[in-house]
């Protein structure tokens, strides 16, 4: 997740990197990491280099230079100012900034933007469900032409979520597994998976204690045996973003190499397991 190469930004375990995100990309080569899922907030959304032209190119010139690939986006913007929790006008501006947004990761060769029903950003309501169901629809497809896939990370038990994703096209919408926000809500991943891995198509590895906050992989309650099986035997083909907890000593570099061999090792028994 970009970031979690920097120092924290105002003591935030994750938001845009904004002095260090060019330096992100040499770290990563060097460190053996060819893959980063951009963030975007709200504070500053045009500012953000993926929303300029300029800063697009920048982006695909340093992609290429550190052979480093951005296929998916986490758009916290959108749990920060959700649309479908505004009114009127207000309304209006931040569907307008989502479909930006879209033709944005489009133009940058991003082709899944993660949507955090989670937080600020949770529905509340039926309505909300129906504004934001009903927004997606209307658009499909522009996200159709424009390549682009929609996912969600939600905080639904296994099968409110299979009821709310079963609502849009398999094709363009599909769920982002996040395993760390799973165990804190107490949910099993057998039965997660069982009821929409199908439409798994990005997964957030992070660990959280039941009903508390993200903490090193292997110190909270996250089953990740059994979620590395789990998606072996769908054979889930996606990615995995380390959405890790950050360095108690500042050295974020060597934490995140930590937590990647540590995935990586996960991932492997769960393949010989199921071999």
């Amino acid at each position: 997740m970009q970031g979690r190469l920097s120092p924290l930004i105002d003591g935030k375990i994750q938001s845009f990197p904004w002095p260090y995100w060019r330096d992100e990309f040499a770290l990563a080569q060097q460190l053996g990491f060819s893959l980063m899922e951009w963030t975007l907030d709200q504070e500053r959304l045009y500012e953000n280099p993926l929303m300029t032209e300029a800063g697009r190119r920048e982006i695909r010139v340093l992609q290429e230079r550190h052979g480093v690939d951005i296929s998916s986006l986490t758009g916290d913007c959108f749990m920060q100012a959700p649309f479908y929790k505004a009114e009127g006008e207000n309304r209006k501006v931040l569907e307008k900034d989502f479909l930006n947004i879209a033709s944005a990761c489009s133009m940058a060769g991003i082709r899944m933007i993660v949507v955090p029903l989670v937080d600020k950003g949770r529905l509340d309501s039926s309505e909300q469900e129906h504004v934001l169901v009903g927004f997606l629809t209307a658009n499909a497809d522009f996200f159709k032409s424009s390549r682009l896939s929609v996912i969600f990370e939600s905080d639904f038990p296994p099968e409110r979520l299979a009821r709310f994703i079963d609502r849009l096209d398999p094709v363009l919408f599909g769920i982002n597994y996040d395993v760390g926000n799973s165990a804190a809500h107490g949910f099993r991943p057998e039965e997660e998976i069982q009821a929409y891995g199908h439409r798994i198509a990005n997964v957030h590895v992070k660990d959280r204690k039941r009903g508390g906050t993200t903490i090193p992989l292997g110190e909270g309650s996250a089953d990740f045996e059994s979620v590395f099986y789990g998606l072996s035997r769908i054979d889930y083909q996606g990615n995995f973003i380390l959405q890790t907890a950050r360095a108690s000593d500042d050295d974020h570099a060597a934490v995140l190499c930590r937590y990647r061999d540590q995935t990586k090792a996960w991932i492997a028994r769960s393949s010989r397991h199921e071999s």
